[in-house]
């Protein structure tokens, strides 16, 4: 019997904020490794989620959205996206319908559509919330995207809903070179779980505050103690066990900004530990001491030397 051929590659998602990579990103590893939040711009740093099959391993790189890059953090955040889809085998351009039977490509999109044309790399077409629309609106605009680049391929998805999501992962492993896995069998992504934990903190603080305290935020853990996290023998698989201490750090740019994620007497802050603990409970498989702390670092996001000390370089 002929061996079956084994593919393996990396594949970056691209697209403007709030289409929907992060939540394709999860839906493709069937682990929480990137955010979500309906506010745009939530990710910021590009998340490796690896999916490894018998018949090859894709390493798909979520990025943040582009959009028009005003102050240092916004620059940097379009940067890793741009230099994303320099650096692997193949793009998947993430869309969303607008719902019109006239669509048309919005400035934010041929800017992106101008860079993978100078990139020059194998692209797809992915037009993701099918479910939010009807499907005849879908057909206008895939000509309109078609007669603008030369797209290796064209598959509706809807993250949200699992639907499409595998008929793309079988797509894009066709498109990748013959090869042996780029990762040993047991690695998801590349994501320590002390970032893990404060991009979970940074998504309670997303859903609970105001619009513009959300861009002002920052989180960095400062204490990770796992003396406590092995289970006692006996513990049933599955139940949570053991104990992990964690310190981390809020930061906005504002005092104004830190009391209101403190809160009337601290609650708001309560809220966001609270939520964030139960998500860190599930990544890391034991109990979770959090306790958070909100610090002020002036205009952190318009000075190099802010990103910098945030993690942001």
């Amino acid at each position: 019997m002929a061996q079956k051929t084994h593919r393996s590659g990396f594949a970056a998602l691209i697209g403007r904020p709030n289409v929907g990579k992060s939540t394709l990103l999860n839906q493709l590893t069937g682990e929480k490794l990137a955010i979500v939040s309906p506010k745009p711009q939530t990710t910021r740093n590009r998340i490796l989620g690896v999916v490894t099959r018998p018949e090859g391993q894709v390493a798909f790189l979520d990025t943040p959205g582009i959009h028009q890059a005003k102050g240092e953090l916004n620059r940097y955040m379009v940067d890793v996206a741009l230099q994303a889809a320099d650096e692997v085998d193949l793009v998947l351009f993430v869309v969303e319908p607008t719902g019109s039977d006239k669509p048309e490509v919005g400035p934010g999109n041929r800017f992106i559509l101008e860079r993978l044309q100078k990139a020059g790399k194998p692209t797809f077409l992915v037009i993701n919330k099918i479910d939010t629309v009807p499907k005849p609106v879908l057909l206008p605009l895939i000509d309109l995207y078609r007669r603008e680049f030369p797209f290796a391929e064209v598959v509706p998805i809807s993250a949200k809903e699992d639907d499409g999501v595998e008929n793309l992962f079988q797509a894009v492993l066709q498109h990748l070179p013959e090869g042996e896995p780029l990762f040993p069998e047991d690695v998801l992504t590349d994501q320590a779980e002390k970032t893990l934990v404060a991009e979970y903190i940074r998504e309670q603080v997303l859903r609970h505050c105001r619009q513009e305290i959300p861009y002002s935020t920052a989180v960095l853990v400062d204490f990770f103690d796992e003396s406590e996290r092995e289970p006692p023998p006996g513990t049933p698989p599955g139940k949570l066990a053991g104990l992990i201490r964690i310190a981390a750090s809020i930061y906005v740019e504002r005092d104004s900004q830190k009391a209101i994620i403190i809160g009337k007497q601290g609650q708001m802050l309560k809220t966001i530990g609270t939520d964030a603990r139960k998500s860190i409970q599930r990544l890391l498989g034991a109990h979770v001491y959090l306790s958070l702390r909100v610090r002020v670092e002036p205009r952190w996001s318009e000075r190099p030397e802010g990103l910098k000390k945030l993690g942001y370089e």
